[in-house]
Order: C-alpha cells, then structure tokens, then sequence
C-alpha cells in the first residue's frame, strides 16, 4: 500500500487562496447585547456600545424598544408594548434605525396606535413612505406669517380668539369642562371644505388620544363618523391601559403623519388630547430610568418635550408648498390652575390660550370660554375680514358687562348707560352659547354677532335669543 504523501507547499497554497478571497463585508453580522434588568416597562441592557441615542431595538421575543439612556457600561431602554415577557439576559438586537412611521392618505379614516398600526378591525394600512418620529421642526426662513383663518365653527371662539393655520392654539381647563368638545367640532366644521374637493381649502385632521379611556376614544370615532368626518381624519389613540412608552410616542407619531402632508403642500389640524397625559407618562419613564426630577418631579427637559413637538405646527413659506399644520394642544388643570408647572410651559410655547372655567360650564354657558383670559396672540391677522370687523367691540363689551355685573349685585340705582351695558352684555352672553355637534358656517357667525353688537337682540328676552338667532339665519338662508 503507498504511503499518503502531504505536499505542505500545496496546503499553504490553498489556505494563502481562502483568506485572499474572503471578504468581511459579505458575511452577514448583528451586534446584540442582552437584558441586564426589567420591570415597569423599562430595560436596562449591556453590551450595545455602538448603540445610538432613540434608536429603535428589537428584544428576543420581538418586542421593540427606544434606546433612551446611553451610559457608560449599560443602556436604559423604553419597552414599546407588553413588557411581560422580557427577561434577564434574553438577547436583545440592534436595527440601526430610528422610530418612524408610514405616513400617507391610506390612513385617512383610519385608527391606529403609536407605532402606526391599525387598531379599527378594517384591515392592513398599504403605504410606501415612513416618516421618522423625531423630524425636526421648520426653520424660521422657511416660515410664512399666519394669516389665513381656520374657522371652528364656534362663535365664541371665532370671533374673540380666531384661528389661523399654521397656529397653536391651546385649550386648557379643568376636567369636564368641554375642551374635546371644541377640539371635535373643529374637526366637524372642516367637512364643508372638505367636501369642496380643492385643495387650498381641505383639511386634513389628526385626533391624537393619549391616555384616553377606550370607550372615550370609541365614542370620539362613533361621534366623527356620524358627523361625516372621518373620511378626512385619522386617530392615533394610546388609551390609559397603553405602557408609558406608547404615551410618550403617541404624540410625536400624529405629528409624523401631518408633517407628511404639510411638506406637500396641503392644510392640516392636529389635536393633542391632552398632553397633561404625554408629560405623566414622560416623568414615570424618566424616574424609573433614574433621571434627575426637578420641579413637581418632573425631568429638567420636559419643556423640550412640548416645545419640540409644537414647534411641528407650522405655515411654511410659498417655497415649499404653503403647507400648514395647526395645532390645538389640550391642557388639564387642577382646580382652575393655570400657574402650575405644565400649564404654564405649554402657555410659553403656544400663540395663544382658550382658557375654559369650570364655574360658567356649570351655569349653562357652553362652550364655557372665560373672555378675560383667553387670548390669541394672532389676532385679527387671522380673522376672516368681515368677522373681524363687527366683532370689534364684542370682547369689550363683554369685559365691560362683567365688571358691571359684579358691581350691579350691590348697587341699587344704576344710570342708564349702565343698565344699557348690562343689557346688551347679558344677550351676547346668551348668544355665544352653542350646542355640541353644531358649528356654525362663517357666514351665520358674522350675521349673529352684527345682530348682537350693533343692538339687534337687545329688546329680545334673553331666554329667546337663540331661538331669535335661529329664526333670522332661517330666514336668511330661504331669502338667499
């Protein structure tokens, strides 16, 4: 039998060709670290150093998570969804992406939850563009002026603190003092733009619900599509029993979307309900994390959580498009307390306030705007020329009215110019009063506040005011 005989300069030929033509870069690689800790939707995980900051991770079980602490030895990551199943040293993956989301008119009439994913039963959502959730704001050269009115529908408001696209508009109150309500018939009142079919005119809505009962934001929708307004809306709801996470999320997805439309050129109307709940779910997040509380335990940067998301709103130069997205952010106070510490940074950063009391809801005086506090730092500019200029005078008579109202509860004779004040004042008072699921065409708004500002209801009883203003738009409507 001949001996097998090894040629050692043939192997090391060989090996020299293997490691000539092999290539690193074909070889698939994925740097995965594990889970240190978890609990309370909250991970702490080693061994992703090349981790970058809100980059989007996926755990062994694929649930995501939002790298949010990056320390020295181990990051502190926010659990997106059920965080039961994590465990100690479960792998966890790197994708080398950030949190973003499908953006498009597929998710007109459609709910869905903080990741974009539909929640409503009817089916996959098919869209070809994602948005990343932490879009930068537009610069302030690629701004245009707020000058184009959007209108509410509700006569309070727009004729005393108007709206403009492009705006944020902020509506702050005590619990059940109405705040959905004027944020719902906003979104009602655009379906007669909608229903134009031109673009300059149609709005496109986003109904942000965080920290929402379920039945609340099931009743929202039932209440949208009975109105016929949901073929132009969509809800990014993350309802109480939501993680933290998808809380802290919620807000910045509804953004995402409109941002989408607002770069192609078209209007949209975001609503934040409310972002009380946003900045709970952020300060639970931040202590568990260990981050330093400051002021009612909050973290130091919660004013950048708000300030970064309002700044999205937007009515962007001629340049790119004239696009718009208006903001109306809700705030929940406690005990009528707009000084407290969220109320008042949300105050700073919006351009204006509709500031609900709690004492008119309860006296019947719906939509329950206090005209005192309530301002629009837009003003007129944003006012629809011919409701601006017969509701001149409206908020000054009604501040007038109030102070003299006071004054009259102690005072036995008054002169007649007073006892005049005090009878218009208690008409426009009456007048500003409106049903829910009601919004009023422009038009009828400049008819009725012409009517109540230039004497018109003043020989009316006040409880036949509505029905008089009922009664002469009626009249107007068959006369035209």
């Amino acid at each position: 039998m001949a001996e097998l005989s090894i040629d050692p300069a043939l192997i090391r030929k060989a090996l020299d060709g293997f490691v000539d033509s092999y290539k690193p870069t074909d070889m698939p690689t994925q740097e995965v670290g594990y889970v240190v800790t978890a609990g309370d939707g909250i991970a702490h995980v080693a061994g992703l150093s090349g981790c970058m900051a809100n980059e989007l991770l996926t755990f062994e079980n694929d649930t995501l998570g939002l790298a949010f602490n990056l320390d020295a030895h181990e990051i502190g990551v926010v659990i997106l969804g059920d965080f039961t199943g994590i465990e100690e040293g479960q792998e966890v993956y790197r994708t080398g992406e950030v949190l973003s989301v499908p953006v498009g008119d597929a998710y007109l009439g459609r709910t869905v939850d903080p990741l974009g994913n539909p929640i409503d039963g009817l089916g996959a959502i098919e869209c070809s563009e994602r948005r990343i959730l932490e879009a930068q704001a537009p610069d302030v050269i690629h701004r245009h002026p707020v000058d184009e009115p959007l209108s509410t529908g509700l006569k309070a408001i727009d004729a005393m603190t108007p709206i403009g696209r492009g705006q944020r508009q902020l509506i702050i109150g005590d619990r059940q003092t109405g705040k959905t309500a004027i944020a719902i018939d906003t979104i009602i009142n655009q379906r007669a733009n909608w229903e134009t079919g031109d673009p300059k005119k149609q709005v496109r809505c986003i109904y942000v619900a965080i920290g929402q009962k379920g039945s609340t934001i099931a009743s929202v929708r039932q209440s949208l599509e009975e109105a016929g307004a949901m073929k132009y809306t969509t809800i990014v709801a993350s309802p109480a029993s939501d993680s933290a996470g998808f809380k802290y999320i919620a807000p910045y997805t509804g953004s995402a979307i409109g941002q989408h439309w607002m770069y192609n050129g078209k209007h949209v109307l975001i609503v934040f309900d409310d972002l009380s709940k946003q900045a709970e779910a952020y300060r639970s997040i931040s202590l568990l994390l260990r981050r330093p509380p400051g002021r009612e335990a909050y973290p130091g940067d919660v004013f950048y959580l708000h300030s970064r998301l309002l700044e999205r709103c937007a009515k962007l130069s001629d340049d790119l498009g004239g696009g718009s997205m208006t903001g109306l952010p809700i705030i929940e106070t406690k005990a009528n307390d707009v000084s407290a510490y969220i109320p008042t940074n949300v105050i700073s950063i919006t351009d204006g306030q509709i500031f609900l009391q709690s004492d008119l809801f309860n006296a019947g005086q719906r939509p329950a705007v206090d005209v005192g506090i309530s301002v629009s730092r837009v003003g007129g500019a944003a006012q629809a020329k011919a409701l601006k200029k017969v509701s001149g005078m409206l908020k000054i008579s009604l501040a007038r009215y109030k102070s003299l109202e006071s004054f009259a509860m102690f005072a036995s004779d008054l002169d007649a110019a007073s006892k005049a004040q005090l009878t218009r004042g208690a008409r426009l008072t009456e007048l500003l009063k409106q049903k829910q699921f009601s919004p009023r065409a422009m038009e009828q708004e400049v008819v009725s506040v012409w009517a109540g500002t230039h004497g018109k209801l003043d020989d009316i009883p006040v409880k036949d005011v509505l029905r008089f203003e009922s009664e002469l738009l009626d009249y107007l409507d068959k006369g035209t």
